[in-house]
């Protein structure tokens, strides 16, 4: 397939195909079929276990369950999505579907070639005159062109299942972001801001502390725009003392989270 098309699927994950395609994948796949592969074929050749299917079954929406838990393997491009499709004979899917993909696949390499902003930087003999595109999160050895984000999103694993509907709300939807999640993008790069999920397990974790702390060096007059706080869930310790300056995005609130990922991603968005 993806040989056909002058876009190389092999090398876009899955997360970069937006909810609309999503759903529209989900109308042709979640319908039990007595004719045509369903869910549950396209399940098991991704290797998912029997019990694992049958706790999708619960669900509504089965088919996004099973995306949503497959697209965090590494296995998880476009390219191999649309091989098991092919091989569970849902040739139809793909043939419908194929404009949705392409004009997906075409944002994210766009994305991909995206510029950051330039922000001063400091280090622990103060402020430079030098100017560096963005937070720079991995040194290149090589010295080649680093790839670059809107957002470093900081987190411990135990956090990961929200910022997975983070990926979904702010990638795959029309605010066509790009978050370095360091799960999936261990390459080199800048990033334009750093978003910290907190929680208790995140103040446990000595990685997110010094990520943190990291971003803290940017000289003062820059800090408050690039690092934004996050809580997700009702926290028993208290917040960080040295990011209590900063203005949080709370999702604990049922009053904000209807309009809590459009303010994110406007505050993301920002020059």
């Amino acid at each position: 397939m993806a040989s056909k098309s002058s876009i190389d699927h092999e090398v876009i994950p899955v997360t970069a195909l937006n909810c609309n395609f999503r759903k529209k994948l989900g109308l042709y796949l979640n319908p039990q079929n007595t004719v045509a592969a369903d869910w549950r074929t396209v399940a098991e050749m991704m290797d998912f276990t029997y019990l694992e299917i049958k706790n999708f079954e619960k669900r509504d929406y089965p088919f996004e369950k099973v995306l949503t838990e497959w697209e965090t393997r590494p296995e998880a491009t476009v390219a191999n999505l649309l091989s098991i499709l092919e091989k569970a004979e849902r040739k139809d899917v793909i043939s419908d579907l194929k404009e949705i993909i392409d004009d997906d696949c075409r944002k994210y390499l766009e994305r991909q070639l995206r510029k950051p902003v330039q922000v001063p930087v400091v280090d622990s003999c103060g402020p430079r005159t030098q100017e560096r595109e963005g937070i720079t999160l991995f040194d290149d050895p090589k010295g080649l062109l680093p790839e670059t984000f809107d957002a470093f999103i900081c987190y411990c694993q135990n956090d990961f299942q929200f910022v997975h509907e983070m990926i979904k709300q702010l990638e795959q939807t029309e605010c066509n972001l790009k978050l370095c999640v360091f799960d999936r993008d261990v390459l080199p790069g800048t990033c334009k801001r750093m978003v910290v999920v907190i929680s208790d397990d995140y103040l446990d974790s000595d990685a997110c502390d010094f990520q943190t702390k990291f971003a803290l060096s940017l000289c003062p007059g820059a800090r408050s725009k690039r690092l934004i706080p996050v809580v997700y869930k009702t926290m028993k310790r208290p917040f960080p003392s040295i990011l209590r300056f900063l203005t949080i995005c709370d999702y604990t609130r049922p009053c904000t989270q209807t309009w809590f990922w459009t303010r994110l991603a406007k505050a993301l968005a920002l020059p």
